[in-house]
């Protein structure tokens, strides 16, 4: 949802067109495949990079490269719809979805983010970060889209952005 709303509102996405929508994705990844090889040493792209938006998992950030200046919008979901939403992929691949208790699953998640978190903390010098909360954005479309136009300098179609959001596409709630 996020490179769709930085798409709409006027950041051309860096994306080869490698992965489409499907079910678990409907409106597509916005993946760029080198960016999985960062860890790599593959750096040679982010030259042309520069002033898109590139979709970057967090378990890569770190090995984005100190030459450059990163802003990152880090979208941040309940760790329980999170758990979901990867076991109904699973589920679609024909993969077990059991292999590691929910509990642990969880605690390897949170161990992850805290770890991310350090990380962006320790490179702030290069690197600074805006928290998305995805339910937040749903439910509070305008202020929080008004909040990354700012974080990102100003002038995005902010109202292209909003119309972006579309909460049929919430699926994988968090239960009480």
């Amino acid at each position: 949802m996020m490179m769709n709303m930085l798409e709409k509102g006027g950041i051309i996405p860096l994306t080869d067109l490698q992965r489409t929508a499907d079910d678990d994705n409907p409106k597509g990844y916005y993946e760029y495949e080198r960016a999985k090889k960062l860890p790599d040493g593959d750096h040679e792209w982010l030259q042309g990079a520069q002033g898109k938006a590139v979709k970057v998992i967090s378990a890569l950030l770190p090995h984005l490269p100190p030459a450059y200046q990163f802003r990152i919008l880090f979208m941040e979901r309940a760790v329980e719809e999170v758990l979901a939403s990867q076991k109904k992929m699973l589920l679609r691949r024909g993969e077990d979805p059991h292999k590691v208790s929910d509990e642990e699953l969880s605690a390897m998640y949170s161990k992850h983010l805290r770890h991310i978190e350090s990380w962006i903390q320790e490179h702030h010098n290069h690197v600074s970060c805006l928290k998305v909360n995805y339910n937040q954005l749903l439910s509070n479309p305008k202020s929080i889209v008004q909040e990354i136009d700012s974080y990102l300098g100003g002038g995005l179609d902010v109202a292209a952005m909003s119309a972006v959001i579309d909460p049929k596409l919430y699926r994988n709630r968090k239960t009480a």
